[in-house]
């Protein structure tokens, strides 16, 4: 039976947009717009969607990097925005992020052995004397030669400096990790590499993953569920089986059409969206997609879909379904 590990109720996060003569707040950014899901342990949670759907602030928040505006983000039996500073970063080291841009992440002035190893001599797990020690451990496990812990991130390729930041976030022995895109600034063959790593590593350490992506083929490798999500709402969730054998929503399956096939003898039809994401400062009115969705209807444009379960864990937003 999965053990429930993190739950995500009705979560929001809205950005205030300043204006006129006084700046007083005249209206919000929705980045997370009422969204609920569950992760289990164990589980590699995929979260995909276009630039600017809300994935990373979502992840952020989920850490609590960013202030929510509401909802409840429940981290083994806690609400981890009703903890106090203390409680909070005593969790910090059972929740860590891996970035999408590996050389900002790290400061070029530091040795890439004391940037892994200065979260554990921060938090006091571990004495000068042991660090180095376990950064050569966690280093191995990662792909990283010995001989790399005194060097400087600009000494690194993309997907070395990846593995430093996996190496960082591994170090405090975490349960929970946020990958933020991870490898959508790498070449093809190194993601592939670097997707390997993620799952050697959720086998062997049982970690749990949120993966964001904006790149379907790459989470279908990772993850076990999938969530769609679409100007700060999910439109659809499923386990991946089920979401690339039956896709329900025309965004989901919009997504999926992009997705390459290796075989020249195979063609998909593809389904071209039409228009820019809008702007979730005013998002549209009844479904958010209906203004790019090629098969929207009267309702689409007038009542906001129910969210809803439709059989076997496949939750959906549409009114054509």
């Amino acid at each position: 039976m999965s053990t429930k590990l993190l739950e995500v109720k009705g979560l929001k996060k809205y950005f205030p947009v300043s204006g006129g003569f006084l700046n007083r707040t005249v209206n919000h950014v929705k980045a997370v717009d009422d969204i609920s899901f569950t992760i289990n342990k164990g589980d590699a949670f995929g979260l995909v969607g276009e630039s600017g759907s809300g994935k990373s602030t979502t992840g952020r928040t989920l850490l609590r990097l960013t202030d929510k505006t509401a909802g409840e983000v429940i981290y083994k039996d806690r609400d981890i925005f009703s903890l106090s500073k203390g409680e909070m970063r005593t969790l910090r080291t059972d929740m860590q992020i891996i970035f999408q841009d590996p050389y900002s992440s790290l400061n070029p002035r530091i040795r890439v052995g004391d940037a892994i190893g200065e979260a554990v001599l921060d938090h006091g797990l571990a004495s000068k004397a042991e660090i180095r020690e376990r950064v050569l451990e966690i280093m191995s496990v990662c792909g990283l030669a010995p001989h790399h812990i005194d060097r400087f991130p600009h000494e690194f390729s993309g997907g070395q400096r990846q593995r430093i930041g996996i190496a960082r976030a591994l170090i405090l022995s975490p349960d929970f990790i946020v990958a933020d895109e991870p490898v959508s600034a790498l070449d093809v063959s190194i993601q592939a590499q670097i997707i390997n790593l993620f799952s050697d590593l959720r086998d062997q350490k049982n970690l749990t993953y949120l993966f964001i992506s904006h790149d379907l083929s790459v989470v279908e490798h990772l993850c076990n569920r999938i969530g769609v999500m679409y100007l700060g709402s999910l439109m659809e969730l499923a386990p991946r089986d089920e979401l690339f054998a039956n896709p329900l929503h025309p965004y989901t399956r919009a997504l999926l059409s992009a997705i390459p096939i290796p075989d020249p003898e195979i063609r998909r039809e593809r389904i071209v969206l039409t228009g820019d994401i809008p702007s979730p400062v005013d998002p549209p009115s009844g479904c958010k997609f209906h203004t790019r969705c090629p098969f929207a209807k009267q309702v689409c444009k007038e009542a906001v879909p129910e969210y809803r379960n439709v059989g076997g864990e496949h939750y959906v937003a549409c009114h054509l379904v």
